[in-house]
């Protein structure tokens, strides 16, 4: 193809081709590298938006932790929810039980419509298993640190108050320190004409342990101010159970601590109050009640009934004269009414435990019969 002639060529296409040269000497060289273009650096960015996640776990998975920090504190009021939700879901324990333990509020008696001072409850029944706690004044020389009874509390196995009076000091025992601070206890409380007379409260306790199942915190301190004793067999006691036991290396723990690490109550903060104690006390066997009733197997045996049957006699066997005792020494093997009226969640077990003890019982009828003794002959 022949070149243009520059005569040939019009003014207004010279002009054109100075302006490309020029344009081209302004433009920067290209060093390969991909450059954003002009528009899109004045576009704004568009904002993230945050997904929106709905349901139970929405305050979990809405939020988005940056590296190196933690998560929020729930405030007293959640975790006391959520200390409450805990025994439900992770122990199986009835919400209507967490509730009669310790009220919807942490260490509240929310729920419980207790009668201070109304000795023994007229409706309530009292079960197989009742919780004890007393309070104590001091008495003799000085640091005062002997104890007289003050108060007496039970509670059955939900935690209901079945009894709670106030005790009179004995005659010719003078009440040193009240340790009100502590034990909530004031001189108006002790009066005659308010408080009970200590004989009374002795009884009436009495009648309401017998036969019965005794739980506590430091059974022997409350039994003895009450001058009373309780088989060992029946006893369980929440400072001596050994998973109890393991935060305090080895030593009693305080029923403060306990009821805080184990039940999320708070207690004793104040004044203490020996309804809550012994309500305190009861939930936390019935967390544990199955490892309670292992260790006292380990320790007592298996508890059973042998039933109040004749065994008919054969041939060279003689049958066994009087009533059948127990393994406790009791008469005719047989319970109080009281003691066969059990409240609901009191019998869990028992039918396996008389499952277990099926198979020995020919055994022991056994030993108890009578082996007669063949005379020998000499021979000459």
């Amino acid at each position: 193809m022949s070149k243009l002639d520059p005569s040939q060529v019009s003014s207004n296409w010279k002009k054109l081709q100075e302006q490309l040269k020029s344009q081209k000497k302004d433009k920067p060289q290209d060093n390969g590298l991909k450059r954003k273009r002009f528009e899109d650096q004045k576009k704004p960015s568009k904002p993230f938006k945050k997904t929106r996640v709905s349901g139970a776990n929405s305050d979990q998975l809405g939020k988005r932790r940056k590296m190196g920090t933690t998560e929020s504190k729930p405030d007293s009021g959640q975790s006391a929810a959520n200390d409450h939700s805990k025994l439900v879901k992770e122990y199986d324990i009835a919400p209507a039980d967490v509730t009669a333990a310790y009220g919807s509020g942490t260490g509240s008696t929310k729920g419980h419509t207790d009668d201070v001072n109304g000795g023994l409850h007229a409706t309530r029944k009292i079960g197989k298993y009742v919780a004890l706690d007393c309070e104590m004044v001091g008495t003799g020389p000085p640091p005062h640190s002997d104890n007289v009874l003050a108060r007496a509390s039970l509670v059955n196995f939900h935690g209901e108050q079945i009894y709670d009076s106030y005790v009179q000091a004995p005659k010719g025992i003078k009440v040193e320190d009240y340790r009100t601070h502590v034990s909530g206890i004031q001189p108006k409380h002790m009066r005659e004409g308010y408080a009970r007379p200590f004989a009374q409260v002795q009884k009436d306790v009495a009648k309401l342990l017998e036969g019965r199942i005794l739980v506590g915190h430091a059974l022997r301190n409350d039994l003895q101010s009450l001058l009373l004793s309780h088989p060992k067999r029946d006893l369980r006691d929440t400072s001596r159970h050994p998973k109890f036991r393991i935060d305090s290396m080895g030593k009693p723990p305080a029923l403060r601590n306990l009821a805080k690490s184990e039940l999320g109550m708070s207690i004793q903060t104040g004044e203490h109050s020996s309804i809550v104690d012994a309500r305190a006390t009861m939930a936390l066997f019935k967390k544990e009640k199955t490892g309670f009733e292992e260790e006292n197997r380990k320790h007592f045996g298996q508890h059973r009934r042998i039933p109040d049957k004749k065994q008919p006699s054969t041939k060279g066997q003689t049958a066994s004269k009087g009533p059948q005792t127990d393994r406790d020494g009791d008469d005719d093997g047989s319970e109080d009414e009281d003691d066969l009226e059990m409240l609901d969640g009191e019998d869990e077990g028992l039918d396996e435990e008389e499952e277990d003890g099926g198979e020995q019982r020919p055994a022991a009828a056994k030993a108890k019969k009578k082996r007669k003794k063949k005379k020998r002959t000499k021979r000459h």
